[in-house]
């Protein structure tokens, strides 16, 4: 079984994000949302409307499992049994990133980064953009799923 995992916070989910899991999904016989946790950050959203967001989005795909973990990535790979971790790239910045932490991956596991190029018109998108347009009253209903609307009021 081709499992991989797509981890990040999503605080929130966003358009960007559903696109590579849409995409991934045809890639891998399981893909594992894996939402990382990290006492040392701020989130917007609480780690359960996180997965309550991902969950309803996703309620109907067999192929899509939502988890938490702690730690390194490669080690939550190896916990699960996944061989792949799925990122997203949106710009070349992305990829230095990105490619940095794969390359690290590599070096401490087996585990392979698959990368998927973000689709056209959801590049400008990412959770730390949404979040600012909400504090500030924005409509954001534009940049994620419909899972993630909620009453500002």
């Amino acid at each position: 079984m081709k499992r991989a995992i797509f981890p990040g916070s999503f605080d929130p989910l966003t358009l960007g994000h559903f696109d590579i899991i849409q995409r991934g999904i045809t890639l891998f016989d399981e893909l594992i949302i894996a939402i990382g946790i990290n006492a040392e950050k701020k989130y917007m959203f609480t780690l359960e409307q996180r997965m309550s967001f991902i969950e309803k989005a996703f309620s109907s795909e067999s192929k899509i499992k939502v988890m938490t973990y702690q730690g390194l990535t490669v080690d939550f790979c190896k916990k699960v049994d996944a061989g792949f971790i799925l990122r997203g790239l949106r710009n070349p910045g992305d990829f230095e990133f990105e490619k940095a932490i794969a390359h690290t991956n590599r070096k401490l596991s087996e585990i392979e980064t698959v990368f998927l190029l973000t689709s056209s018109g959801k590049s400008y998108i990412s959770s730390s953009i949404v979040r600012d347009v909400i504090r500030n009253g924005g409509d954001y209903t534009g940049l994620v799923p419909d899972s993630v609307r909620f009453d500002q009021k």
